[in-house]
């Protein structure tokens, strides 16, 4: 079963943006490769429960089980040490990745207080988009009453290519909240 906003992609979005920017081939409209969401855990340098929390969290979140990344190099200034477990992270692709971005901005987005869009300019030059989220209770999926540690979390919308005006487009039309200004 394909996800709706799959379908809605290739059937309204593909051709509108064809005929906005004039691209002549499907295969050059920007398109999801996919999403990536990573938490830091900078309390999991003295506190391993914090750590086990994010990852039970984000394994929730995103229906996937995370993977957890470990410092590179020692930072003596934040008493971090090499190959301590300090964040988790997840790649979502194909159908789970559609499934994960129509609820992020469908149901996530507007439960968070005063919200009033995300950035515009959060694109590199690669045209992908990347925007942090402060706290993990915004997800419908997360009981707040067993909230251990308020966690925050990046996401990462990877695109195939494109320039930054066609991905923002795309990600216009699929129906992210962007901000006015």
């Amino acid at each position: 079963m394909t996800a709706s906003l799959k379908k809605k992609y290739n059937e309204e979005i593909v051709p509108k943006i064809k005929e906005k920017f004039g691209v002549k081939n499907t295969m050059a409209v920007p398109k999801f490769e996919k999403i990536v969401v990573n938490m830091g855990v900078g309390k999991a340098i003295t506190d391993m429960k914090a750590l086990e929390s994010a990852v039970k969290d984000l394994a929730t979140i995103t229906g996937q089980k995370p993977i957890i990344i470990k410092s590179k190099k020692a930072v003596s200034n934040f008493k971090l040490r090499e190959d301590v477990p300090i964040a988790c992270k997840v790649t979502l692709r194909r159908d789970t990745m559609y499934e994960f971005f129509e609820r992020l901005v469908n149901v996530c987005l507007p439960r968070i207080r005063d919200f009033n869009g995300v950035s515009r300019n959060s694109f590199d030059k690669q045209g992908n988009y990347t925007f942090g989220i402060s706290d993990q209770s915004i997800f419908p999926e997360i009981d707040p009453g067993r909230i251990q540690y308020t966690q925050g979390m990046d996401i990462s919308i990877v695109f195939n290519k494109g320039p930054q005006e066609q991905t923002l487009e795309v990600l216009s039309l699929m129906g992210m909240p962007f901000s006015k200004k």
